[in-house]
């Protein structure tokens, strides 16, 4: 298998290659008899040479260590030699491709990728319809892919290839029929010493996010806007009438979906089944939702995971709620399961991106293996494409699923990982806990909004308020941002007068780009005024530089020396210090969307190209995230300059691709990525140079990428960042108190709250200072331009690929209880 050199037409079926994409329930390896060929090895990249610089990928989220699972992670490094080895790597090589089990949104993405990428590689690649079942009953399951045969999946939900659990395969005699189908018939001693293993890998395509070993399975954010979408609805039709909704949704194992969705929509209620409730829980359940209503509330929203148990063991059904609520409080409820919707519908941006990346890295996994690398799944690290050993992943979600029946909820928890608890921790906290009565000895928190509106603002200020709330101290709400602050539009913020704000898009306290410099002296006085010792800034580059601005101000006013944090919150995601903001995700659904909508209009009209105009100001977050999303065929921006040779060798790439089934075209432009080359620009070149070729047309996007609903992603996030950053403050407070007052001048009491690789991290805003492009208002590196070429390779451009092999083996850390460190 490991041969190099062209093969002879019925040699194909030999050097099979495995990429798997599939539900939790059948990620396994099946137990052979004695006897049996070992066709089942998996296979990752090589080893690292040197192991003395091991490192643990959750050392800053989860310090905690018993069990350890190796990772390899690719760097893409690599000598210009290596170029071409790349773009050869997979000459005489043959993959197939499956899915497998519950069918997830994002799966085609997946298949798509894995297809393009082997094709570029030199690879053959073939499709294996209905899963394991076509492996076993072979014939016309077994197809040859081809670069147009996955044209139209990336915006298709479910997957095209077909998928079904097969109880044929987990026995031998069925995974004998599957291995001749692959060899396409009987296979001799000498064809099985030939063929002596088989390379596999892994992604987990599942709307339950139950997999131990990645942050997000695929199809999981795609579930959780239908979930959204289902509760906003049923949110305005409970206002008007003062109803209490029951709304069950997937996750018979695990309860990330409820969970999610509590956070997202500021439910009173969730179970789940990892942690089940009190023995009092009807008690404290009916108690909370009659707290709700006395402070104003019009309705109640309870979200059950289908799962769902108590401390015993025994089923909590939804109507079991119903029943409950309307015996002892006499609410009008109601029960909604939504069911099989949550599978079905458009892929979301997230899952698109998340699927195309995990399909590039398992096709490289596979044909950089060798017979001595490990089994292996591709997994998500924070914003990392990571190679985890498959069975070792699969172990530990086996040790879930065994401490719940075991009822050791404490353990279960922390096997699903440290987000898992994070999220858990938020929604106690919001749900669970009562604000205090009293604020004596209390601290004066104010909150903001500053720049431009992004979606997931309100969540932000929202969970703040609520957090300060319960820790006892005041919390201000200070109108449009810096000027508000001058002219003193602050005022208190209740419990309520946060409520419902969740799902709220743009800001309601309003927001500008004003910055603090010119008006240091009425802030000056108006923080003295308010008593405010504490400020929590939400925005984008505008909150960020008048952070700067701030510190610079303590020299002159003393009233300025006090904590402040800076939650990144913009569309553009160009805050330094942070991966994410908040507000991005909702701006590239809304740009992904409305670029499958105008493909679909050419879907009649053939042979047509768009031009989409993106926002971002100076940063290509947008344009290239959303080109990987959609499908496109070219993406702008001024991180990668570009010249007129450029724009002449992507007409007359267009000119090829409508030779082919596949007769239209989608061009990606950042605002400002060139000042010469405009989008009217582009579009006469396109215009004149495609005459009698193709038409073109063109679309500025504009603010709607700022409106909107915000998406899960987008609500979840915001909310754990309020509440991280309003811890922060309490502790910083406390520590900057001096002599019956806050002074606090140190460089560590003005950060920003960021998202870096795999952790959330407070960094002084002066230490951001050296990583900024003030002119461009950008980050002087940013983690996004690695996925270029892969934005590329996917559209058919012949470029290098940077696929080394210098992979370091890390660890992922999980907490057992009564075990020592592995």
């Amino acid at each position: 298998m490991s041969q190099e050199g062209a093969m002879h037409k019925d040699e194909f079926h030999l050097k099979f290659f495995m990429c798997v994409i599939q539900s939790r329930q059948l990620v396994r390896t099946p137990q052979r008899t004695a006897g049996e060929a070992s066709t089942s090895s998996m296979l990752i990249p090589k080893p690292p040479t040197k192991t003395d610089t091991l490192k643990s990928l959750d050392t800053l989220d989860d310090p905690d260590t018993v069990r350890s699972i190796p990772v390899f992670k690719t760097e893409w490094i690599m000598t210009h030699e290596e170029h071409h080895a790349a773009k050869t790597l997979g000459i005489g090589k043959a993959i197939a491709v499956l899915t497998s089990g519950g069918d997830a949104q994002g799966m085609n993405a997946a298949v798509r990728a894995v297809v393009r990428v082997g094709i570029f590689t030199g690879a053959r690649v073939f499709f294996v319809h209905e899963g394991y079942q076509g492996l076993v009953d072979g014939g016309d399951n077994i197809k040859e892919a081809t670069w147009e045969s996955v044209s139209m999946m990336l915006q298709l939900g479910g997957t095209v290839i077909g998928s079904a659990r097969c109880k044929d395969f987990r026995e031998r005699e069925g995974r004998l029929r599957a291995a001749y189908n692959l060899k396409a018939g009987k296979i001799t001693d000498e064809e099985a010493t030939k063929s002596s293993y088989l390379n596999i890998v892994g992604l987990v395509g599942s709307i339950d996010n139950d997999f131990c070993g990645t942050d997000m399975t695929i199809g999981t954010d795609s579930a959780l806007h239908r979930i959204i979408e289902i509760v906003d609805a049923i949110t305005t039709t409970a206002q008007s009438h003062q109803r209490t909704f029951v709304l069950e949704v997937m996750g018979r194992h695990c309860g990330y979906l409820a969970l999610v969705t509590s956070l997202s929509c500021g439910a009173d209620w969730v179970f789940i089944p990892e942690c089940p409730p009190d023995d009092d829980w009807e008690e404290h359940l009916c108690r909370r939702l009659s707290e709700t209503r006395t402070r104003g509330s019009r309705l109640n929203i309870i979200i059950v995971a289908e799962g769902a148990i108590d401390r015993n063991g025994k089923p909590i059904t939804s109507e079991d709620i119903k029943n409950l609520v309307v015996k002892r409080l006499g609410y009008d409820t109601r029960v909604t399961v939504l069911g099989h919707v949550q599978r079905g519908g458009t892929p979301s941006a997230f899952d698109r991106i998340l699927g195309s990346r995990m399909g590039v890295e398992a096709v490289m996994a596979l044909l950089e293996g060798t017979p001595d690398t490990p089994a292996c799944v591709v997994s998500l690290s924070g914003n990392q494409a990571v190679r985890l050993p498959l069975m070792e992943c699969v172990q530990v979600t086996k040790d879930v699923t065994k401490a719940m029946e075991e009822k050791k909820f404490d353990e279960a928890l922390k096997l699903r990982g440290r987000s898992f608890m994070n999220n858990w921790e938020v929604y106690k906290l919001l749900a669970h806990v009562r604000p205090p009565v009293s604020k004596s000895g209390s601290h004066t928190v104010a909150v903001m909004n500053v720049g431009a509106p992004a979606a997931g603002m309100n969540a932000a200020v929202r969970s703040t308020v609520r957090i300060g709330l319960i820790q006892g101290n005041r919390v201000l709400v200070v109108h449009d941002g810096f000027e508000g602050l001058a002219k003193g539009q602050i005022e208190e913020a209740g419990w309520s007068y946060v409520g419902g704000w969740t799902g709220q898009g743009g800001s309601k306290l309003g927001t500008k780009r004003t910055l603090p410099k010119k008006s240091f002296e009425q802030i000056s006085a108006n923080i003295t005024k308010f008593n405010i010792q504490g400020l929590v800034i939400i925005g984008g580059f505008e909150a960020y530089t008048g952070g700067l601005e701030l510190m610079e101000g303590r020299k002159q006013f003393d009233e300025l020396c006090i904590p402040f944090v800076v939650i990144p919150a913009t569309v553009s995601n160009n805050v330094p210090g942070s991966d994410f903001s908040v507000g991005a995700d909702t701006a590239l659904n809304t740009i992904c969307t409305t670029c499958d909508r105008i493909k679909q209009s050419a879907a009649g009209t053939k042979r047509r190209v768009f031009i989409i105009e993106t926002m971002g100001g100076y940063c290509g977050y947008l344009a290239t995230m959303a080109g990987l999303a959609a499908g496109a065929d070219a993406a702008y921006i001024f991180e990668e300059p570009f010249t007129i040779r450029d724009l002449q060798a992507n007409v007359e790439h267009l000119v090829q691709k409508m030779k082919t089934t596949v007769k239209r075209g989608l061009v990606l432009r950042n605002e400002k990525c060139n000042e010469n080359y405009t989008t009217d620009f582009i579009f006469n070149l396109y215009s004149e140079e495609g005459k009698g070729i193709f038409d073109s047309r063109k679309n500025v996007l504009g603010h709607m990428q700022q409106g909107g609903s915000p998406t899960p992603f987008d609500r979840n996030f915001a909310t754990k960042m309020g509440a991280k950053a309003m811890n922060w403050m309490s502790g910083k407070i406390k520590e900057s108190y001096r002599n019956g007052r806050i002074f606090a001048n140190t460089p560590d009491s003005g950060c920003v709250l960021g998202m870096r690789k795999r952790a959330l991290l407070f960094q002084p805003v002066t230490e951001l200072q050296g990583q900024t492009d003030f002119e461009h208002r950008i980050p002087k590196e940013q983690w996004w331009l690695k996925l270029r070429p892969i934005l590329k390779i996917l559209a058919k451009y012949e470029i290098d690929l940077d696929t080394s092999d210098h992979a370091h083996l890390e660890h992922i850390t999980r907490k057992r209880s009564g075990e020592g460190a592995v």
